[in-house]
């Protein structure tokens, strides 16, 4: 494993390489987000008109998870790339409904029809937002290149931008205005990406209301939380009486039979102090085991950075991890994204395939972020069944984000992010 640690603090990039960055990110946006709108709002609207012939009520489910799956993806970038916090509202569905429960659970759910109207937005005016910071920036290349001789090449009446050029002079000029075209990209491509994410915002966001639906999501989040812990201290409950305190309570029934044979039969004795060693020792690493499994004791003492450490030491593939942590989180939300972790590298280990996975956290703008990359085939999804539902929920509880990205044949991204401080 390699560990990897650096420091954010103090890093400033050169305004003109933050602008072909910003730009070069705009234009991947554009060009993956306009099919991907696209898809998701045809298979929805297929998906849910073909509710009332029965077929879209097994279908619809599955295609607005994908696109709270997508919706979620766009949420982290816009926190990543623009600073900008979408914060998901949706209400959890019961793992237990049947199909047409799930799909009327999702359909009243007010944050799904946000995203269907953001679908066609995105495609539209959130398409070409993201389009023109790049634009901005290549179109100039066009006048330099028309000024040092590619006008001579160019159809009779070609025109660069309102410059038309039909000779050396009046290339020159549309180089002068690439080159005015080149400073206003400076200005305007970070502006215009903003204005990108705030767009999403606006749409994606829940407006009025807001500070009610996140009670009622919260709410919601803590209920499943009470749940989860009450199952597992049944779980500990179970493990104590089954594991440990049937190997010491048979231990104490040996060590009475010991007492019995001490003069009797010394060397059936002695077997059975051998025999009670050896649960003892059984006893007392079912205990580690229980007790790592509530709060390792590498995460109470070292913190979240060398717990995940730890943890990827374990992990029978090549690991990689990046830790950039000025200081510690709270110790509820430090044992929320360690379990998270653990859960997504187990669902990696045991369902990806991959040979090679990558772990990175830091701490930006108050958000603990967590991603987990991994080269294996794909295809991981949210939904009933999947290890992600529980690790979703568990971040629900903290106002946390899960964002999952995994085309078939891989690579899979998960992203955590968690409201924090550090101290």
């Amino acid at each position: 494993m390699t560990i990897d640690t650096k420091s954010r603090g103090g890093r400033r990039e050169r305004p003109m390489k933050g602008t072909a960055k910003g730009a070069a990110r705009a234009l991947g946006l554009a060009l993956v987000s306009l099919p991907a709108s696209v898809l998701c709002f045809v298979l929805s609207a297929v998906s849910v008109s073909l509710i009332p012939v029965g077929i879209g009520i097994v279908t619809t489910p599955y295609v607005l998870t994908a696109v709270r799956t997508y919706a979620n993806g766009r949420r982290v970038l816009a926190a990543e790339w623009g600073g900008v916090r979408i914060p998901p509202s949706y209400r959890p569905v019961p793992q237990d409904a049947n199909p047409w429960g799930r799909t009327s659970g999702m359909l009243r759910d007010p944050a799904t029809w946000r995203d269907l109207r953001w679908l066609p937005v995105d495609m539209t005016a959130g398409f070409v937002t993201a389009l023109l910071p790049a634009a901005l920036l290549l179109y100039p290349l066009e006048g330099f290149a028309l000024a040092v001789g590619l006008w001579r090449v160019m159809p009779d009446g070609y025109w660069y931008g309102f410059v038309p050029v039909s000779d050396q002079t009046s290339a020159l000029g549309a180089g002068v205005l690439a080159l005015v075209l080149l400073f206003l990209a400076h200005f305007l491509a970070p502006r215009l990406l903003d204005a990108h994410f705030r767009l999403t915002r606006a749409v994606l966001g829940s407006g009025r209301g807001e500070l009610t639906e996140r009670v009622r999501v919260l709410t919601e989040t803590r209920r499943d939380a009470v749940d989860t812990s009450a199952a597992e201290l049944r779980r500990i409950e179970r493990d104590l009486h089954d594991g440990a305190q049937a190997r010491l309570v048979a231990m104490g029934m040996d060590l009475g039979t010991v007492e019995a044979l001490m003069e009797k039969d010394p060397a059936r004795a002695r077997e059975l102090l051998a025999q009670a060693r050896r649960s003892s020792a059984e006893a007392l690493t079912e205990l580690r085991e229980l007790v790592r499994g509530i709060h390792p004791p590498v995460l109470a003492e070292r913190g979240l950075g060398d717990a995940v450490r730890a943890l990827a030491l374990r992990l029978p593939v090549a690991t990689e991890v990046t830790v950039e942590l000025p200081g510690r989180a709270e110790a509820p939300v430090e044992s929320a994204a360690y379990f998270a972790v653990s859960e997504v590298l187990t669902n990696a280990v045991k369902h990806s395939g991959a040979d090679r996975v990558w772990v990175d956290l830091h701490h930006a703008d108050g958000h603990l972020r967590v991603t987990v990359t991994d080269n294996g085939k794909g295809g991981a999804v949210t939904g009933a069944g999947s290890g992600l539902t529980g690790v979703e929920r568990r971040l629900g509880t903290f106002d946390g984000v899960l964002a999952v990205s995994s085309p078939a044949g891989g690579p899979t991204l998960v992203t955590l992010e968690i409201p924090c401080a550090l101290s």
